[in-house]
């Protein structure tokens, strides 16, 4: 057994399509080059000793599942690790007390796969450490079991992103792989406005309720914009794929899921040079994504800066979950 094991796992981002794949639409996610790290040791303990640097959380907890307090606050916070370990132990019949480090490029809860980066990276780490040899594919689908006990109802997406790399296609439970023509130089700007990916859900719903034959054609009209971006994307058409971004932007502005903090963001990338822009995930706050020329990143970067958000530079990773130490 191996005395250390580092894995990492990319974040990711909603491209096109937010929202119009609840009703069926396509949507297209692309892995960010921002990962999330975590370094496993084996312990002579039968614990599992969790350290999550970016929430200042650090604790020991049991490996069966009945001794577990549910309401202690810290198993709240590191639940997604613990059942990600368990996941493997489980899977492959071990017993081994583990020592966890977690450290993440990706902001948390802002909906860019933090939780699936770490749950994919721990996965991959825990299978190395105990020499498992675990496919990518198993990876992947561990990682979605334990995304399934946190968070009820994943969609797969975001495991599928941090196991796999690139970009792919989501439609009605389908997820495939697609081709990039060229890299995508992107700027995320993160609002820091928490939001409910559930309150935005339904309130897309009750809005397409009351006013099905306006709202229904929105929903579809994005999901027109699909076919005309997978071209784009296969091309390596930055400023075709960046007027895409604004018009799937202005449509999901009128299902009332965009803010000022996020318009704020979004005109000044727009201001700066970017090729388009606009809110990635459920809006309501969390982050925007910007497709700038590659020599105008930083000037975007600043310029969100400016507007009170938090610039992060990067762009498409088509590396999927890797083992980086053992």
């Amino acid at each position: 057994m191996s005395r250390k094991v580092v894995a990492s796992a990319p974040g990711k981002v909603i491209l096109y399509g937010e929202h119009s794949v609840v009703y069926g639409e396509p949507a297209i996610a692309i892995a960010l080059s921002k990962r999330a790290y975590v370094t496993v040791y084996p312990s002579s303990s039968s614990a599992i000793e969790i350290n999550a640097l970016d929430y200042g959380v650090k604790t020991e907890l049991p490996q069966e599942r009945a001794k577990i307090n549910v309401e202690h606050e810290k198993f709240k916070i590191l639940q997604p690790i613990w059942e990600a370990c368990l996941q493997v132990l489980e899977y492959t019949s071990t017993k081994q007390g583990l020592k966890i480090i977690v450290k993440s490029q990706i902001p948390r809860e802002a909906g860019l796969g933090s939780s699936a980066a770490v749950a994919v990276s721990t996965i991959a780490a825990v299978g190395s450490l105990i020499e498992a040899n675990l496919t990518p594919q198993i990876i992947s689908k561990l990682a979605y079991e334990a995304e399934k006990i946190v968070h009820k109802t994943p969609s797969g997406i975001d495991n599928t992103i941090a196991t796999f790399g690139g970009a792919v296609l989501f439609q009605k439970g389908n997820i495939t792989k697609i081709q990039i023509g060229k890299n995508l130089p992107l700027v995320i700007g993160n609002t820091g406005v928490k939001r409910s990916t559930k309150q935005l859900v339904l309130k897309v719903k009750s809005l397409k309720e009351k006013y099905e034959d306006i709202v229904a054609p929105i929903i579809k009209n994005i999901g027109l914009i699909i076919p005309k971006a997978l071209k784009a994307l296969n091309e390596g058409d930055l400023p075709t794929l960046g007027e895409l971004m604004n018009i799937n932007q202005g449509l999901l502005d009128a299902l009332g899921v965009s803010t000022k903090d996020i318009a704020k963001l979004i005109y000044a990338a727009r201001s700066a040079g970017a090729y388009g822009a606009k809110l990635t995930g459920a809006g309501g706050g969390g982050c925007i994504i910007a497709l700038t020329p590659p020599e105008k990143q930083n000037k975007v970067a600043e310029a969100i800066k400016r507007e009170g958000g938090e610039p992060i530079i990067t762009e498409i990773s088509l590396k999927g979950v890797k083992i980086e130490e053992k």
